[in-house]
């Protein structure tokens, strides 16, 4: 071999070795060549384990998420049903429907009672399946990761205490766009929002939870009798969730604290959301409110509204 062609395959061979990340291919596994010095990691050809699997109680750290979220922004492709009754809610959502529901029961009729939305890492959803044993609970959230955290965490649940939580789920959807493609005119008992993103700059405004508009899509779904809890430690928020509630005519305050203290829901919004825990180991203040659908005025025929006076004050004795 001439010298010229050696210092030629010399040269080659040095500039392999140099390139960063040249990959070497070995019996069922790659070696990567990290540098000039050499050094090889073996990377598996095999598909990557996930991080927990379903049955085991996920660990949070591992399902962390940016909290701040544009819910008017197009950047996500939600899936979801062309009208509600496109939607099979005991395939994905509620297999062991059957465990909790009374006798007679079809599937077509297991549809969620019960909204937790935005519910973050799922405190309040899990405690609701046991102090609402009969209801159907469903969390709604926006972000992919901690959603499958949610999940992971009734599925580990199930298996922990058998035949319990089989009456909640959560699923990952934008709740200001697509509820009307999930639920029926008045099939919701409840709804909850806890600890909502403030959205502090005025121009953020029309991306909370809680305005005029949905106000009037909530009480659509909404059942006779049914409520809407809200609670935050910010009080100009708190402050905003009172003020259109307050002005919106399908809605009036439960003010009574006897009537408050007895309904379990209350207690459960304070201390068993992820968030409200927090505010108490920093020792921060809570604010809620709860408020009834007043599905009576529209029953009896007492108000009549035109779109244009639909927000209009009207007389206090009304809602007496």
């Amino acid at each position: 071999m001439s010298n010229e062609t050696t210092e030629t395959t010399v040269q080659d061979e040095k500039g392999a070795i140099e390139q960063k990340g040249a990959v070497e291919e070995t019996s069922g596994s790659v070696a990567v060549v990290d540098g000039a010095g050499g050094k090889k990691r073996k990377s598996s050809n095999s598909r990557i384990a996930p991080i927990t699997s379903e049955g085991d109680m996920p660990q949070k750290k591992y399902y962390r998420q940016r909290a701040h979220c544009n819910p008017l922004s197009h950047n996500d492709n939600f899936q979801y049903p062309l009208r509600p009754d496109k939607m099979d809610w005991t395939e994905e959502h509620y297999p062991g429907w059957e465990k909790y529901k009374p006798s007679g029961t079809t599937a077509d009729a297991v549809v969620p009672t019960v909204l937790d939305i935005g519910c973050g890492f799922g405190g309040l959803t899990v405690a609701l399946a046991t102090i609402l044993p009969n209801e159907t609970i469903l969390g709604m959230e926006i972000r992919a990761k901690v959603t499958e955290f949610v999940r992971l965490r009734l599925l580990a649940l199930r298996k922990e205490v058998p035949g319990s939580y089989e009456n909640a789920s959560v699923m990952r959807t934008n709740s200001m766009k697509f509820l009307p493609n999930y639920f029926r005119k008045g099939c919701l008992n409840k709804l909850f929002f806890c600890f909502p993103d403030p959205h502090f700059k005025r121009k953020n405004h029309p991306r909370r939870i809680v305005s005029e508009r949905l106000l009037s899509e909530y009480a659509y779904f909404l059942a006779p009798g049914g409520k809407l809890y809200c609670i935050t430690d910010v009080k100009e928020l708190h402050e905003w969730h009172v003020a259109k509630c307050d002005a919106h005519p399908l809605f009036e305050r439960i003010e009574d604290e006897k009537v408050l203290a007895a309904d379990p829901c209350v207690n459960a919004m304070v201390t068993e959301t992820e968030e409200g825990k927090k505010v108490a180991r920093n020792k921060g203040d809570k604010y809620y409110a709860v408020y009834k659908y007043r599905d009576d005025l529209v029953q009896n025929g007492e108000r009549e509204w035109q779109m244009e006076s639909f927000f209009d004050t009207f007389p206090e004795e009304s809602k007496e």
